[in-house]
């Protein structure tokens, strides 16, 4: 009886894993990754390679250029330096954030995950918050190098600062919006658990709907476009709102983060209810 009550007094309490755990556990993971890295070195290379060379374009070609689109990138310099280096580089976030949750289910992973953390939904809030974080300190830092890329070769033809108007915000804006488009892949690749239709979906979003839906007639057709989230969510990256822009930047970026949210509601529900 003594030693039976002693084996019970000895038995070592099993402690539910707290959430700090939990984010280091997913650190460990994505950064333990070879895809993880080659793809944030592929993000930063066509980031600044793609803003050099698309700004320098822009340069050469500035007398050919038309004096309406002369206009448009003198009324925002900013505007045209990040969006050169985010139209491709975003799509290295989107691939990203889809095989940072879709890659576990595909290899099984995700088994031995959620094994040592039952409850699935903290173990989601911690792979967002590592994945949100990691973008958002790589996405920002990018940003800056590649407003300094782009203003001195622009200068003479778009002069911009630092310190202008809403110049900063637009800058570091460029961080907070791949930061979201990478949660808004993670949150999608949540929810389909397949790496190939998780891109192929996240994709489509970001780069086929925004011209479909820029064909629909009249003002059902500008407000299906400007509310779509990589459209809205790129006002951020903007010193200033164009005259045929429905939200403000950071309106913008609220309609980005609701459909993230959205999203991610889905994703946890199907992970409490559904088998790994």
């Amino acid at each position: 009886m003594t030693t039976a009550a002693h084996a019970v007094r000895t038995t070592p309490e099993v402690r539910k894993p707290g959430f700090g755990r939990l984010l280091l556990s997913e650190w460990t993971k994505i950064r333990s990754v070879r895809s993880t890295v080659w793809s944030l070195v592929l993000l930063v290379l066509l980031d600044l390679g793609f803003t050099a060379l698309l700004c320098g374009l822009t340069a050469a070609q500035w007398s050919k250029t038309d004096v309406t689109a002369q206009a448009a990138i003198k009324a925002d310099p900013t505007s045209t330096i990040l969006g050169s280096g985010f139209f491709l580089s975003q799509l290295t976030v989107c691939v990203l954030g889809v095989m940072v949750i879709a890659s576990e289910y595909s290899t099984g992973m995700i088994r031995a995950s959620l094994l040592a953390v039952p409850r699935r939904v903290p173990m989601l809030a911690a792979k967002a918050v590592v994945f949100t974080l990691l973008i958002f300190v790589l996405g920002t830092a990018v940003s800056f190098a590649s407003f300094f890329i782009g203003q001195p070769i622009l200068h003479s033809k778009a002069p911009v600062s630092l310190g202008d108007p809403g110049v900063l915000r637009a800058v570091i804006g460029g961080g907070l919006y791949l930061a979201m488009l990478g949660l808004f892949a993670l949150a999608l690749g949540a929810i389909i658990r397949h790496t190939a239709a998780g891109i192929t979906g996240v994709i489509g979003f970001v780069l086929v709907l925004a011209p479909l839906a820029a064909l629909l007639p009249g003002s059902l057709g500008k407000h299906v476009h400007a509310y779509l989230p990589s459209e809205a969510g790129q006002l951020i990256a903007k010193a200033h709102q164009a005259d045929h822009d429905l939200l403000t930047p950071w309106q913008g970026y609220g309609v980005f983060a609701i459909w993230t949210v959205a999203l991610l509601v889905i994703a946890a529900v199907q992970l409490r209810s559904r088998d790994a």
